[in-house]
């Protein structure tokens, strides 16, 4: 055991002196899962522009209100025509225009047309155009309520104006809950807590797989041949460099798992499922890190045709986009992949609150994968040692 460890420790000296190694390993997956998850979710600010033609007051309250909003990010145009094209160019969703005269009218009882440009085949530019109409319909009860008081001649328009905003602060409002009732939810959730388990699955694969270039290059450089000349047995070498790929993959899997709940806020699941989870996927990425060292003849094939493997079964597995919106032959093709099943699995923790009962038969299928890659890459690289 202790000749094991040390042929492991060795390996993992060897990772942890490699830059390139390190950035796949570290570096790539948290920049993918930020990428994913943005796209997923869309982006939570929406760029408004706004053109004051001479509006008051009013349109100044208007438009603070809108910059008091977490989900808009107002950016000031000039003239008419420079909002206009920056909405038709993409650099604002939508614009927002301010009358001339605006705060007058607003006093007297009168309304005030606020135009906000937007396309109407845009189905960006709607949502913002309603997200600007919430401001607005807000602001304008504000507005409505002022104006009632003053006209019953209980203060002046300021103060009335002062006073609702005061009331529409400290006022209870309505609450509108979401609750998921469909417990058959067969997609992760969107944004981080998509991309994370879905690039934690392509990418332990992925970096196992070409990682097999190390046990090629141990084989160039002939240190298989040394260590048969020390008194190690030829299992203790295929153990110990099982395992490195082992705790290579659990490393950066557990790593995923941290970064994606401390930065990216992702829940994932039951705690004793997921980590069952975890070891299981790093068991299925040391048996194909392994085997792959022993299929490839040059380090670079490794290198080459590794990570193009793993990006295929990847997709077929559900890491780009659900299964569930394929059709049902591309499914079942899925399925033949262990990712289809680590994915499944991620989804019922993540999306249906699995426990480990209810993706113990997913586990055991992984178990099923792991057992069989890690017995045929046992086997070769008893073979490759036992030829040194």
């Amino acid at each position: 055991m202790k000749s094991a460890l040390a042929v492991a420790g060795t390996s993992l000296l060897r990772v942890s002196k490699d830059r390139r190694a390190l950035l796949f390993l570290i570096v790539l997956p948290v920049v993918v899962i930020l990428i994913i998850g943005a796209t997923v979710r869309g982006f939570s600010t929406i760029r408004v522009g706004v053109v004051d033609l001479g509006s008051g007051a009013a349109g100044r309250s208007l438009v603070s209100a809108m910059e008091g909003s977490s989900n808009l990010e107002v950016q000031r145009y000039p003239t008419l025509a420079a909002a206009t094209t920056a909405v038709s160019r993409g650099e604002a969703a939508t614009a927002v225009v301010l009358p001339r005269g605006m705060d007058a009218a607003l006093r007297a009882g009168r309304s005030a047309d606020v135009a906000v440009l937007a396309n109407q085949s845009n189905t960006t530019q709607q949502a913002a155009a309603a997200a600007v109409g919430s401001v607005v319909a807000k602001e304008g009860a504000r507005v409505q309520a002022a104006y009632f008081a003053s006209s019953r001649a209980l203060g002046t328009y300021e103060a009335d104006l002062r006073a609702a905003a005061s009331l529409q602060r400290s006022t209870p409002q309505s609450r509108v809950l979401s609750r998921v009732v469909d417990a058959s939810s067969q997609t992760l959730p969107e944004g981080f807590s998509y991309s994370a388990p879905t690039m934690l699955v392509l990418f332990v694969f992925v970096n196992a797989l070409a990682s097999g270039a190390v046990i090629i290059e141990t084989r160039r450089l002939g240190l298989y041949e040394r260590m048969a000349a020390a008194p190690i047995r030829r299992a203790a070498i295929v153990l110990g460099e099982t395992l490195a790929y082992f705790l290579v993959a659990l490393t950066q899997a557990t790593l995923i798992v941290g970064i994606g709940a401390l930065a990216f806020g992702v829940s994932w699941g039951n705690p004793p499922a997921a980590a069952a989870l975890v070891i299981l996927w790093a068991l299925v990425g040391a048996g194909a890190g392994v085997l792959s060292g022993t299929l490839f003849r040059t380090p670079e094939q490794a290198g080459a045709i590794g990570p193009p493997v793993g990006i295929v079964l990847a997709m077929l597995g559900g890491c780009m986009w659900p299964l569930s919106i394929v059709s049902s032959f591309m499914r079942e093709l899925g399925h033949a992949t262990p990712q289809a099943w680590a994915v499944d699995a991620w989804t019922d923790l993540m999306s249906r609150g699995g426990t480990l009962g209810s993706i113990a038969p997913k586990l055991g299928i992984l178990a099923a994968f792991a057992a069989g890659l890690l017995l045929l890459s046992t086997l070769r690289l008893g073979k490759v040692v036992a030829r040194r």
